[in-house]
């Protein structure tokens, strides 16, 4: 399965998508702010499968940390979450790099199937770049 870098600032949302993603086999880092997760990237070499971010937090935001993901890991797909409408508009700023923003809350299969969508969508893409 895929190894995901997870950013949330907050406790009981990081413990809920962590545990969502881990019941379909993935390995969940989890960290709670952008730039915990820009330092993860860093030490692991951008060894990630996924980025997904919350929009508004602390330090870093997740807008911050997908442009500088984008820059530094051209090929990992970041998917963006927010419970803001405001957020939602900003990541239009980012809108080349980032695959989709959820919008919170979300249910236990929303997470889940936003996260096989994308790295299902992965999956192709580095067959055919395999076979090309």
């Amino acid at each position: 399965m895929a190894r995901v870098l997870l950013t949330e600032d907050d406790d009981a949302v990081r413990a809920f998508v962590k545990r969502a993603l881990e019941l379909d086999g993935h390995t969940v880092t989890a960290v709670s702010d952008g730039s915990e997760a820009a330092e993860a990237l860093t030490n692991e070499q951008g060894a990630f499968d996924l980025l997904l971010s919350d929009i508004r937090m602390p330090e870093m935001d997740g807008i911050a940390l997908a442009m500088q993901t984008s820059q530094r890991y051209p090929g990992l797909p970041i998917l963006l979450m927010t419970g803001y409408a405001d957020q939602r508009e900003r990541s239009d700023e980012v809108s080349n790099c980032v695959r989709d923003v959820l919008t919170k809350p979300f249910s236990l299969v929303e997470i889940r199937s936003a996260v096989t969508e994308v790295l299902a969508d992965e999956t192709v893409t580095e067959k055919r770049r395999l076979y090309a």
